[in-house]
């Protein structure tokens, strides 16, 4: 008779006690309360008492053995530990979402969903042809694009809601965390509506004033000469929000070139708002030369004739070392790659 050695036993998880003990209701929680800093408030937003709320608090303490919330005379503040864990939480309802998507996906026979994240320049250039090869590809993917600024999908790329992003470096940004690849490098340019006083009258040293005639002479500086970022820095602009590539460079070329006193800006990160802005009144803005010439194929925008000494990081494609990329993110990312070196390769 053969004797069969006894089935060697797999180690359990060190975390599997605590992790058993922990509620998705306590993660909703945390994650509630770092958003709202308030535990009333958090607790309205789960449907749930405040005293209910007060003992899941305090049960997920207990499990984690750490003070997670501190009370202040505003509402609550999250430790050092409690900023850890709303990280977690929100790291695992965006993969939880990101899974019911996916199962959503394929029941309506698809095949995943790609989230891709991209500052608005790097979508008539680069995002948009590369989507639509890839939608030629793969019709059956269901597709989510986000658009914001550098900064801000740096941090969405942390916290899983998109895989993978086009856009710039910023300060902060960690080698260690993430992948890198850089697709484009190109000039910034200064735009304006369609028959703006400095593209269509030679009285700009002037400034924008509301009624006052002006004449004829396109481009044309203080008497007439060619456009000057003194010239430029007299007119509100329209710029992006602090913690972007291009408010702190923007701001910095406008001091070198000596134009000292206070410049009128309006902040926003909305590419349509920019160009809404832009149609409706006599601002300024600068973007990327190939968004901008964009814009003026459609009829919105012209460039302003006057080559800027400003200069942002290439946009990169990025994405985290840490996390798996799903199918489609992966096959989005080697299509991009691969177009970026047929691109080189054309120019070489």
């Amino acid at each position: 008779m053969t004797t069969r050695a006894p089935a060697t036993r797999r180690k359990p998880l060190a975390d599997a006690p605590a992790l058993m003990r922990l509620r998705t209701r306590q993660l909703l929680l945390a994650a509630a309360l770092g958003r709202e800093k308030h535990l009333g408030r958090a607790a309205a937003e789960l449907g749930i008492s405040q005293p209910a709320a007060t003992r899941l608090l305090q049960e997920l303490e207990e499990t984690l053995a750490a003070r997670l919330f501190e009370r202040n005379a505003r509402g609550m503040t999250p430790t050092p530990a409690g900023e850890v864990l709303v990280r977690y939480a929100r790291q695992v309802l965006n993969d939880f979402g990101a899974t019911r998507r996916e199962l959503a996906a394929l029941a309506a026979g698809l095949h995943g969903t790609l989230r891709v994240g991209s500052v608005p320049s790097a979508l008539p250039p680069l995002l948009a042809p590369a989507l639509a090869q890839f939608k030629a590809q793969h019709a059956r993917v269901a597709v989510a694009i986000e658009v914001d600024t550098s900064d801000v999908m740096l941090a969405r790329l942390g916290r899983g809601e998109v895989e993978l992003m086009l856009g710039r470096l910023v300060e902060g940004h960690h080698d260690d965390e993430h992948e890198t690849v850089p697709l484009l490098d190109e000039p910034q340019v200064a735009v304006a509506r369609l028959g703006h006083p400095l593209l269509d009258a030679p009285d700009t040293h002037a400034g924008p004033t509301p009624g006052a005639a002006r004449g004829a002479g396109a481009g044309a500086g203080d008497n007439g000469e060619a456009l000057t970022l003194r010239d430029l820095a007299r007119w509100p602009w329209v710029v992006q929000p602090p913690g972007s590539p291009q408010a702190s460079r923007f701001m910095a070329m406008m001091r070198e070139a000596g134009a000292h006193r206070r410049i009128d800006v309006t902040e926003t990160a909305s590419t349509v708002a920019t160009t809404a802005l832009l149609e409706a009144s006599d601002m300024l803005a600068v973007m990327p030369a190939s968004l901008a010439a964009h814009y003026a194929r459609l009829g919105v925008l012209r460039t302003l004739p006057l080559a800027l000494p400003l200069r942002v990081p290439d946009i990169h494609l990025v994405w985290r070392r840490s996390r798996e990329f799903s199918a489609p993110a992966a096959a989005f990312r080697d299509l991009v790659l691969a177009q970026a070196a047929a691109a080189r390769a054309a120019a070489a």
